[in-house]
């Protein structure tokens, strides 16, 4: 009979700010009528809900918490849901995200310009509300890093070539937002490149790049954050001081 009973709809991890109101669902089929009792865990404490015994679960966030769903029916079989994480932004203020928001994610923390020695840690860290919660992709100068997809990136032991401009996109099902871009210093490049444009007789240079994709009265583009990369790397072959500025 342990198949009696099967998770329909499983219930979704969100991502919002403190004192939003939001809705967990569960749904199940079963052979005989159905039960639902919700549990939460808090750190290592897990307990019942009292009178959350329905498939819906609002909820008002005030703390990061986990949930799960019991459903058992008439025979005594029971099944449990996934374990989802309502994680809860006590930084972001009242009204954010703004009133019409529909769950797309919204940056809450932007990684920061890191120098770091050789062999030393490297840690990058963002953060984005969305209803579900975002997933994460890091870059390094608009090159996708397939093993970095999630909120913190960390390096053990960093190498020169680890060097470079880093960003993040946090995704969900209604779109996609970028962090800021960060540059990135390992070892001998910690030193600023700037200085030969200071140096008497010395021509520099320099290129100034702009990617945009937040216009209000135009759809976005395909890629702007993507090409202003590749074409900085370009232009930095080529002997250019190259300067990127995104949004």
């Amino acid at each position: 009979f342990s198949t009696a009973i099967a998770i329909t709809e499983q219930p979704v991890s969100v991502s919002v700010p403190v004192g939003y109101s939001f809705t967990l669902r569960c749904r199940a089929q079963g052979r005989t009528s159905l039960q639902y009792q919700w549990f939460c865990q808090y750190q290592s404490d897990c307990h019942l809900i009292p009178g959350a015994i329905n498939q819906d679960l609002p909820i008002i966030a005030e703390q990061t918490q986990l949930y799960t769903c019991r459903v058992n029916d008439l025979h005594r079989n029971a099944v449990f849901s996934d374990w989802v994480k309502v994680e809860v932004h006590q930084c972001v203020a009242r009204g954010l995200p703004p009133r019409l928001w529909q769950g797309e994610p919204v940056i809450v923390l932007n990684p920061s310009e890191q120098r770091v020695e050789v062999g030393q840690p490297l840690q990058l860290q963002c953060a984005a509300m969305g209803v579900p919660a975002p997933s994460y992709q890091w870059y390094r100068n608009g090159n996708l890093l397939e093993q970095h997809k999630r909120k913190k990136l960390w390096i053990s032991h960093t190498k020169v070539s680890d060097s470079g401009t880093y960003l993040c996109c946090a995704s969900n099902c209604h779109g996609e937002h970028w962090t800021n871009a960060v540059d990135v210093h390992i070892g001998e490049q910690s030193q600023p490149t700037s200085l030969c444009c200071t140096l008497p007789g010395v021509r520099c240079k320099i290129a100034l790049l702009v990617g945009n994709n937040r216009y209000q009265h135009h759809p976005n583009l395909l890629a702007p954050v993507r090409d202003v990369f590749e074409l900085s790397h370009l232009l930095e072959h080529l002997g250019f001081q190259v300067v990127s500025l995104l949004d």
